[in-house]
Order: structure tokens, then sequence, then C-alpha cells
């Protein structure tokens, strides 16, 4: 299991929201924080997840976000000791 925090910056919050959501809910147990901000002056957003999960379910999870367009993913993976 691999500890990371997943950056993911919707471009059009109202527009891209829905289908976020739906990819977040379907990787749900593997999120262990979300938090959300946007921009009022504009139409973007930005969630956060602490993510812990297999490599392959955690680029599973971002290829599936990725694949919503204008959405952008960062990735950290943060090494155990």
């Amino acid at each position: 299991m691999v500890l990371s925090v997943l950056g993911i910056l919707l471009s059009n919050r109202r527009e891209q929201a829905p289908q976020v959501q739906e990819v977040l809910t379907k990787y749900g147990d593997l999120i262990l924080c979300r938090s959300g901000v946007h921009d009022p002056a504009k139409a973007r957003g930005l969630v956060t997840l602490t993510i812990e999960a297999d490599e392959t379910e955690l680029n599973a999870l971002a290829a599936e976000l990725r694949d919503v367009s204008g959405v952008n993913v960062g990735m950290a993976l943060l090494p155990e000791h």
C-alpha cells in the first residue's frame, strides 16, 4: 500500500463536478481525507485527496479522473519508513 496525495483541478467546476464525484465514489474506500475549494471569481475548483492504495488502484483512479475533459491531476507518492 502506498500513501499519496492527489490534487484534482477542475477548469469548469459546475460542469465537471458530477463526473468527478462519480469517480471518487467508485474509489471511496481508498480515500482517507478529502477537501475542496472553489474560486468564486472563476469557474475552477480544486479537490485534494489523501489516498492509501496499491499503485495499480492509485493509477486507475488518476486515469479515470484524467479522462474527465478539462480535469488535471497531480500526484505525490509518500515513501513509507
